[in-house]
């Protein structure tokens, strides 16, 4: 495809990045009719090169930045902010945030992966799907299972750290599932844990994706709300010292109160 100017690339080269006008106001029905045959063919394109061992962070980026120009062409808004964050830490970092769709899933890429190499922490069945699996999979991401805290705990120190060592950030989202509210009581304090331990800083991110809805039978295709501006702010970077129970306030108080700025505009 031919890349729009209006898209810079890398995007996170600016601070701030806002969907053009003139391109919202369509129907539910018709953002998710145009949008999903274009993500299915894009994932199943990616799928295929995975397989091969032929698909690289360069494609994944590229292609989370098509996912993003579909989602514009299907009606909705996109709004970034602080991404001058990302870069303003020298080396790797934990990106910690909230989660409410599958929809950060696909745009973080392309707005991290340029600046600073990354990877997801993950439960296992975005691994075992059939045809998305191996495109997760060729980015040597963390699995957690989620059942068992204590040995998530381990998982994540022991094999974030390896990752972090190797210069890739980590994009962690501490709820235990994606709510459509922030609920700074369930969000735990496993990214402070492991930006300590590996001796990197965080950077908190907030987000609001409920555009992109949960589906009620295939929880990855959900409807295309193209009224609800989509949201990504991040924020300056965190040094974690001592416990990290002053990281972790920080982390929280800038989602929480990003959100609730979101909720009145």
């Amino acid at each position: 495809m031919k890349w729009p100017p209006h898209l810079p690339r890398p995007i996170a080269s600016q601070d701030t990045y806002s969907t053009p006008p003139g391109r919202q106001g369509r129907s539910v029905f018709w953002s998710t009719l145009r949008f999903y045959p274009r993500l299915v063919k894009l994932v199943l394109t990616a799928s295929r090169h995975a397989k091969r061992g032929t698909y690289s962070s360069e494609n994944w980026s590229d292609d989370s930045m098509i996912t993003l120009l579909d989602l514009e062409a299907s009606g909705c808004s996109i709004v970034i902010e602080g991404m001058r964050n990302i870069a303003a830490a020298k080396g790797p970092v934990v990106f910690i945030g909230n989660h409410m769709s599958t929809c950060e899933t696909f745009l973080l890429p392309g707005i991290i992966d340029p600046v600073k190499p990354v990877t997801f922490v993950i439960k296992p069945s975005l691994m075992e799907y059939p045809i998305f699996g191996p495109v997760m999979r060729s980015r040597n991401p963390i699995v957690v299972s989620r059942d068992n805290p204590r040995q998530d705990l381990v998982t994540v120190l022991e094999e974030g750290k390896a990752r972090l060592d190797a210069g890739i950030s980590v994009v962690l989202f501490p709820q235990t599932t994606r709510v459509r509210a922030f609920d700074a009581e369930k969000f735990n304090t496993l990214g402070v844990k492991l930006a300590r331990n590996a001796g990197v800083q965080a950077v908190p991110f907030a987000l609001k994706t409920d555009a992109w809805a949960n589906g009620r039978f295939i929880k990855e295709f959900g409807p295309i709300d193209p009224k609800k501006i989509i949201h990504f702010r991040f924020g300056a970077p965190v040094t974690v010292t001592g416990n990290g129970k002053d990281a972790h306030e920080r982390i929280v108080r800038f989602i929480g109160d990003t959100f609730t700025r979101w909720l009145e505009d």
